[in-house]
């Protein structure tokens, strides 16, 4: 069954600190690890960790640094790890995930120029090919060291990479999809289609009614 929450930091945390980490080395984990599905901030760790840690699903404790001052070292509890462990086996939870770069293009007819539509929707597969890029390398790197790579893994390592195939074949759809737009905005610029920029009355009404959402909306700019 799936759950539709938003999906807090808090129980990411708890779950990167199965191993002592301080706030900068759960900010590493979260770029060069589990970046291509989740990214904080550290004005986002440093507060959820505090918030964590007052709940009593975490300790910390000071410890020396290589150089510079000491570090604050966090670590899960017994009662933090009960948590994470209820939220990993409530099922599947399926947050509210918002792209800007759709939001975009939803409403780039505003520039009322397909030309610029082609010059996104380029820089946007560049962009996209190259996370995808840094993904199929990690991939690379990892089974030319590792034989047991993928099925053999460890169980925490196969957990992990099934996460990596999930960020290959989502960034890969999305290429994908870039090169389609970009093939039929070009015929469109072609056959020489504008289309113009406004929705029609009969769109704008029923959209600011609430009644049809988005199908309104695009059927009446078929119509028009």
């Amino acid at each position: 069954m799936l759950h539709i929450v938003r999906v807090s930091l808090d129980h990411i945390l708890l779950g990167l600190l199965r191993q002592p980490a301080s706030g900068y080395d759960l900010k590493a984990i979260l770029d060069q690890g589990i970046g291509h599905f989740w990214a904080a901030e550290l004005s986002q760790i440093y507060p959820t960790l505090k918030r964590l840690k007052k709940k009593r699903w975490l300790r910390s404790h000071q410890a020396p640094a290589r150089r510079g001052p000491r570090r604050r070292v966090y670590e899960i509890t017994p009662v933090g790890r009960r948590a994470l462990r209820e939220w990993l086996a409530s099922g599947p939870q399926v947050g509210d995930e918002r792209f800007a770069y759709l939001a975009q293009t939803y409403l780039l007819d505003e520039l009322g120029d397909l030309n610029q539509s082609l010059r996104f929707f380029a820089q946007l597969r560049d962009r996209l090919d190259e996370k995808l890029e840094t993904l199929r390398q990690t991939e690379r790197s990892w089974a030319a060291a590792d034989p047991r790579y993928p099925d053999q893994l460890s169980l925490t390592d196969f957990h992990v990479q099934l996460t990596l195939r999930s960020g290959l074949l989502s960034l890969a759809s999305k290429v994908q999809w870039c090169t389609e737009s970009i093939r039929r905005i070009r015929s469109r610029v072609k056959r020489g289609t504008q289309n113009g920029r406004s929705l029609s009355r009969t769109s704008l009404a029923a959209h600011r009614r609430g009644r049809g959402g988005a199908v309104a909306v695009l059927d009446s700019r078929r119509r028009a």
